[in-house]
Parts: C-alpha cells; structure tokens; sequence
C-alpha cells in the first residue's frame, strides 16, 4: 500500500561525507536491502507456521493481512520521529533485525515447550509490521536531504527500491536461504544483514547529525543485536536437537530435512521402543498399529483382479508390503514425492525390516513424482490400466494435499483403472472430522465413481497412528476413514480368496467399518474440486 508523501519537515544543514548522487544511491541501496529482509520475514512466518499448525492458506492470510495493518500503523507512528530521521531509523532497524531474525527461533520455541504457536505468530506478525511500516516515511525524510527532484519522484524512486528489494528477497528465501541455511538460521542471518545495513547507513551517512551520545547508543545497541543473532545461529543446532528431544522424546535415531519436508525416525532401536516416523512434524507411521490402517487401506480393494497395482504416495514402502503378499500381483507401480522417504525405507534397518523389505521385490517400481502430475502424464503416454489404485496419501485438510483429493485427481484416477478395477482412498477420521471425510466421499461420486465407505479403529495406544494423527503433539483421533470406490457401480466391501493371514481380525474390521461409519453421514456436501477446495484445515 502506498503513502502518498506529506510535508517535509524543514529542512536543516546537515554536513554530508558524500556527494548528493552517492548519498542518493547508498539510501537507495539500504531501501532495497530492508526490503529484502522484510519480506524473508514474512515468508519465514508464513512457512513456519504452515509446517507447526498446518493449512498454509489460513496462515499466510493470517500473517499477511497483520502484517499489512500493522505497516498502516507503524507510517502513522513513524510521524513522531521525523524530526530525528536518522536516529529513529537506526534504532528501528536494530529492534526489526532482533524480532525478524529471532522470530522462527521463537515460534519453534513456543510450539514444542508451550504447545501453541498461535499467538506468537500473530504477535510477530504485528510487531515486525509496525516496523516495516515506519521505514519508508523515515528514508523519506532521509533522502530528501540528498535530493533536489519534487516528492512525487522522490518516492517513486523510494518504491521502486523497495519492491526491487522484495522481489530478490521473495527469491532468495525458497531458492537460497531455505535449502542452504534452513529457516532457523535463514533468519538469523536476515537479522544480521538487516541491521548492519541500518547501521552502516546511520553511523556512517549521517553519523555527524547525531549526538555523541546517540552514535555510541546507536553503536552499543547493533553490537548488542549483533552479538545476541551471532549466538543463536552458534547454537542453533544444539537448540533442534534439544527440540527435538521434547518433542520426540529421546529415542531420535534419524531426523534430516529432504527437499520436500522433515522427516524423523524413533525407537525400533536397541531399547524395543517401536518405531515411529514422522513427517514435518506429523505422527504417520507408529510400529504399535500401522498394520490396521495398512490392511484396512489395501485388502479391501484386492477383492477381485489385481494383477497390475498403482500405488500413491505410500514411500515408506507399507503398503506396497500388504500388496505384494499376494502371489499373483504382478507389477507394482509406487508414486512418491519424496525420494528421501523411499531412500531411508529402503535404508533403515527397522523400517526396512517394518515394511517387509518391499523395495527388495522385483515386482515393485517406485517412481519420484507428483501424484497429480504423474496420472496426467501417465495417461497421455498411455501407460496402461491398473487393477487396483491404491491412495496413501496425507490428511484431506492439509493444504498441500486437498488437489489430492480433487474430483480433477479422481477423473485421472479412474482413467487408469481397468473395466471393474478399484480405488482405495484413505479420507480422514469420520468420528472427529466427519465433514472431511463426508467431501471426500461427494468428490469422488462427482468424478463418476460408485463409493462404499468404511472405517477402522486404531490400536491399544487408543488412537490411530497414520497419517496425521497428531496435531501440536495430541492425538486427533481413535479411527481412520476409507473409501472404497468404482466407477460407475458400488463395489462390495469384502476381502479376496486368496487373501493373507491378517493380523487384523477380518470380519470383526469389515463389521465395523459397515456399521460405524454411517452414523457420521453429513448429507448434502459439494464435491471438492481445483478452484473451490472444500477441505478444512
């Protein structure tokens, strides 16, 4: 949002060390550096809080519509340090280095020892606004005493600077700073560019207007942010283990950052704890009762041909294991995002040892793909038809999954089944989000498919541990929700002939699934689709 410019103070008779045009650009410069900052502040909140609560939509919305009031603010109240620009400006720019720079250290902080990142989010969102605010009215004042152009080119210069800035900084957070120096240190050396620049531009350009007294303030306090950034950054790495420890508890054994998210192992070592896998912070696999969503998910739908089998998502190689304990499965075809995940099934002993050594199996194919992107492809190259698709993917309410769930991704899904062949499809809990669960059942009804929908409960931990069923360390449900579906006709819940031994009792999981599920039925729900998700976060 632009300002447009209002009176300058007078003016005063300032002794310059540089010439007009250098001083002109040197603040041009620091415009485009604040800038850059600035919005790496607002990425870092928005993608931090993405990963800690979840739904990236809702968050962004929250920090950016903050963000942008709290700017409003922060130009009115910049209005009671024109009169002493320079030294407002240096004092501002140390205070929004220390808060931008320590933000995601404190949002992490506050989720795993508090427990709610929330209102730290909002409170940063506000308080970094305000300050980003109060920049552009003070180099206002600053430039002008470089310059003899009218205000209006004045700030068009200004703005020019400054969105050139956003722009590099927009680029550098995913393309730079996230992959190289991840989001904790990212933002610490933010926090120290932010401030070097400020200072150098005060102490330096307009060093002689300040006070003896308000150089060595100035001075002492960039020194003091400087000193507290450089230490976090020192730290940082013992801080994520010490995280993670609270966390996850003491039994860490993996825990490295792919290019799609973090991915922590626990237990399954030498104590017999089970083995538990987390991605960007959410409870998927728990060794105690994978095994129920697992069988629930894939046996269901291997109830008829299932020579060829699709499988999406599912890198931890578990449900590929239920798959391939049929003999007459020939080809197994596996779409994961994430080749980190597949590296460390096939890798890790226990999960390896968990998931039956399925990546060993020559029938099975993994290809590193987008789901969505795979199927177009697939079937433009005429990949042909699959017997049964399976869908292990995350919870509907995710953001990033919901075109997952899209009537789109179930149209390319049921052009690649064969005459009969069946879709599996994990929905979420119908006991604590039946809405969810209910849009997933429309959607795929939309797309022209026949659905059966069941359920089945979690295990002796007293609760379901899959896919995202912990949210801010508590668990979220007792049960998992399924849809068994085909195109054009309802098909039967059951289980095949020929179907393994499962450790599941059989009869008593196709009971329940017929009968507790319809109990939750939400009626009259639009289906999802690409440009109206209807997924909650």
């Amino acid at each position: 949002m632009i300002q447009q410019p209002v009176s300058s103070p007078p003016q005063v008779e300032t002794r310059l060390p540089v010439r007009a045009g250098a001083g002109r650009f040197l603040i041009l410069s620091v415009v485009f550096v604040c800038a850059a900052c600035g919005l790496v502040y607002e990425l870092e909140l928005v993608a931090l809080a993405s990963y800690l609560i979840g739904d990236s939509v809702t968050q962004a919305s929250v920090v950016l519509s903050v963000m942008v009031f709290a700017m409003g603010v922060g130009s009115l109240l910049a209005k009671r340090l024109r009169c002493r620009a320079a030294f407002g400006f240096g004092l501002l720019e140390a205070a929004l280095a220390l808060l931008g720079g320590c933000s995601a250290l404190v949002l992490y902080m506050s989720f795993v020892w508090v427990g709610e990142s929330r209102y730290a989010l909002v409170g940063f969102s506000l308080a970094i606004g305000v300050l980003i605010g109060a920049e552009i009215p003070l180099l206002m004042t600053l430039i002008q005493r470089f310059s003899r152009q009218d205000a209006e080119g004045t700030v068009a210069d200004l703005f020019a600077a400054d969105y050139v800035g956003a722009l590099v900084g927009g680029l550098a957070f995913p393309f730079l700073l996230l992959p190289w120096l991840g989001q904790l240190t990212g933002a610490l050396v933010t926090g120290a560019v932010n401030a070097v620049a400020g200072a150098a531009l005060v102490l330096w350009l307009f060093g002689r207007d300040l006070t003896r007294r308000s150089r060595r303030l100035l001075l002492a306090v960039n020194v003091l942010v400087l000193a507290v950034l450089a230490t976090a950054a020192v730290e940082v790495d013992d801080f994520e283990r010490a995280a993670r420890r609270a966390l996850y508890g003491d039994g860490v054994r993996v825990a490295l950052h792919t290019d799609v998210q973090e991915v922590v192992l626990t237990g399954a070592g030498e104590g017999g704890e089970p083995l538990e896998l987390y991605l960007d912070g959410r409870l998927r696999v728990s060794g105690r009762d994978e095994y129920r969503y697992h069988e629930a998910l894939v046996h269901p739908a291997m109830r008829g041909p299932h020579t060829r089998v699709l499988i999406l998502g599912g890198g931890d190689g578990l449900a590929a294991r239920e798959v391939l304990r049929y003999r007459d499965v020939h080809t197994v075809t596996l779409v994961e995002l994430d080749p980190g995940v597949v590296r460390l099934a096939r890798t890790d002993p226990a999960l390896a040892e968990l998931n039956g050594h399925a990546y060993d199996d020559p029938r099975l194919r993994e290809v590193s793909a987008d789901a969505f992107s795979w199927l177009r492809e697939a079937e433009r190259a005429g990949a042909g038809a699959y017997d049964v698709v399976i869908s292990d993917l995350p919870n509907p309410g995710i953001t990033a999954s919901t075109k997952l769930y899209s009537a789109e991704f179930y149209g390319l899904a049921s052009r690649v089944l064969t005459r009969g062949g069946r879709l599996a499809v994990h929905a979420g809990s119908p006991a604590t989000d039946p809405r969810t669960y209910w849009t997933v059942d429309a959607t795929l009804r939309a797309a022209g498919f026949g659905t059966t929908p069941y359920r089945a409960r979690g295990g002796p931990s007293g609760f379901a541990a899959g896919p995202d069923r912990v949210k801010d360390g508590r668990p979220e449900a007792s049960d998992w929700g399924f849809e068994l579906a085909e195109v054009g006709a309802r098909p039967v819940l059951g289980l095949a002939p020929d179907a393994p031994r499962l450790r599941s009792p059989a009869r008593a999981l196709l009971a329940a699934g017929r009968r507790g599920v319809e109990r939750t039925r939400v009626a009259g729900l639009p289906p999802s689709t690409l440009v109206h998700p209807r997924y909650g976060g």
